[in-house]
């Protein structure tokens, strides 16, 4: 993610803040890519401290606006969650208009996102995470630190947030727009198997016996079946484009690089964005270490996967 620049003073804003140190209020425009004064902020603003600009006309601000269920509010407990949910939502679409997607020059259908508590007014109840015909489903439950470490260690899972959680079920909804072009599919096949095959079968496989992941997957659940394997690969292309653009904003740099000015969302060569991000992890993780945190990216990535990312990062950029 960017560092942003006070509208008024020049000072450094960062992608959640709503204020400047100069107190100028601010409010984020997603196409601009910038922070400006707050004159049209989404009405979701003091509800769940929502800092994006609300779009011409509208009360929402975009992200706001694809959330057509939010959380039981008359549970004091899921407010918060909710915030902690739309702001880890906000996160991973402003990435995603890096590359032009979700965009108002975007005309293809946006996804639509069911925010769903396991605690309501009626009881507990279960939520299940997912994607189907556009509609994504997030159990908000999980924006709260212990309740997921507790599911992270259930599943022995290496990472689970709810950024992760976002871009994965967002790259099931980007699949369901790519598969319309007309080569994706058959270089999709070629790369990933055929995801034809019986979804609800190979799923009940893989989670009566998980296993580690071969060199073929980034990750245990991505061996389930060819659309998971999508979903985790674009997730991880997103994950490391992230990481890159992050360090450079900050201006620190590895011998490796980036240089000044380098933007990793124009970066056509998967490859040197990839290797960047590991240059990158491996020295913070090393950082961690010294204050026993755990590492930054624990993930290593066989040269199957590597071409793997490099598809679904041509396919994100549109470059395919």
């Amino acid at each position: 993610m960017k560092i942003f620049t006070c509208p008024t003073c020049g000072n450094r804003v960062y992608f959640d803040n709503m204020v400047c140190a100069c107190s100028q209020e601010v409010a984020f425009d997603v196409d601009r890519q910038a922070m400006e004064p707050a004159t049209f902020v989404c009405a979701n603003r003091t509800a769940i401290n929502c800092n994006w600009k609300a779009d011409a006309g509208a009360e929402l601000c975009r992200s706001c606006a694809m959330t057509e269920v939010v959380p039981d509010a008359s549970v004091p407990e899921n407010v918060p969650l909710w915030e902690r949910s739309e702001r880890a939502k906000r996160w991973v679409l402003a990435n995603l208009a890096r590359w032009n997607w979700l965009t108002a020059a975007d005309q293809g259908p946006r996804p639509r996102f069911r925010l769903l508590s396991e605690q309501t007014s009626g009881g507990e109840e279960a939520v299940t995470m997912g994607h189907e015909d556009g509609v994504i489903s997030i159990n908000v439950a999980e924006a709260s630190d212990p309740t997921r470490v507790l599911r992270r260690e259930q599943f022995d899972e290496r990472y689970r947030t709810m950024v992760g959680h976002f871009r994965h079920e967002i790259a099931h909804f980007l699949f369901m727009r790519l598969r319309e072009r007309p080569v994706f599919l058959d270089a999709f096949r070629e790369q990933f198997g055929d995801e034809r095959a019986d979804y609800a079968e190979a799923l009940e496989r893989h989670y009566e016996a998980p296993s580690e992941p071969e060199d073929d997957h980034v990750t245990s659940y991505a061996g389930a079946h060819p659309h998971e394997d999508w979903a985790e690969t674009a997730a991880h292309a997103m994950h490391l484009t992230d990481l890159v653009d992050s360090l450079a904003a900050t201006g620190l740099a590895l011998p490796e690089g980036p240089q000044p000015g380098y933007d990793p969302y124009a970066e056509s060569d998967t490859e040197r964005l990839v290797s960047l991000a590991v240059d990158v992890a491996l020295a913070v993780n090393h950082v961690n270490r010294s204050l026993d945190l755990p590492d930054l990216y624990p993930f290593v990535l066989s040269p199957q996967v590597r071409t793997k990312l490099a598809f679904a990062h041509r396919w994100l950029k549109r470059d395919a």
